[in-house]
């Protein structure tokens, strides 16, 4: 698939999934790491890690000093599911998309190489994008993001539809690996 040409205040649906559709989240500090990572790396500047070299060389907690964040994109939805994630990206500054994804294919891969003793890529390849080009994309998209996590509890949903609108409801109202609770007025993180 080809990458589509970024610009600046473009809209992108960017998602990839494990080599192999591995398990790239096994479990809840997985997803909290992907979700800090989304923040973390979100800055034109690099993500520092001398909190962990000052702790390491001092062994004391250095405080936390941060500078004005200069965006590279706009997460506008996500949602992680255990093989895969979807992100909505709005563009701010030139190369953010191509950046912001760099840093999260680059960091996470370490963290999870690190902590599951591996080594080699986690993606399937580079991200795929898919620029939103009309209104009925940005309309759909969030839905079908964010209806995603039904995989997991109703395997058929998509083919025999919902027969139990409440149990699906109660189910994404509680899965807290996708931006729905923003969306619905839940805080999340």
């Amino acid at each position: 698939m080809k990458k589509p040409v970024f610009v600046n205040e473009g809209i992108y649906h960017i998602y990839n999934r494990g080599v192999e559709k591995r398990t790239i989240f096994t479990d809840n500090a997985d997803r909290f790491r992907f979700v800090h990572d989304l923040f973390e790396f979100n800055d034109v500047l690099p993500a520092s890690n001398v909190r962990y070299h000052f702790t390491k060389l001092l062994e004391v907690e250095p405080p936390i000093i941060r500078k004005p964040r200069k965006l590279l994109v706009e997460v506008l939805a996500f949602c992680l599911m255990p093989n895969h994630y979807h992100i909505i990206a709005r563009q701010r500054k030139q190369n953010g998309i191509v950046n912001f994804m760099q840093k999260i294919g680059t960091g996470y891969t370490m963290y999870f190489n690190q902590k599951y003793d591996r080594v080699g890529s986690l993606f399937q390849g580079r991200f795929k994008a898919v620029a939103l080009d009309n209104e009925s994309q940005l309309t759909y998209l969030p839905f079908y993001i964010h209806l995603n996590p039904l995989d997991l509890v109703l395997p058929t949903w998509k083919e025999r539809g919902i027969k139990d609108y409440q149990k699906a409801m109660r189910f994404l109202e509680n899965y807290r690996w996708s931006s729905f609770l923003d969306y619905i007025g839940k805080k999340n993180f």
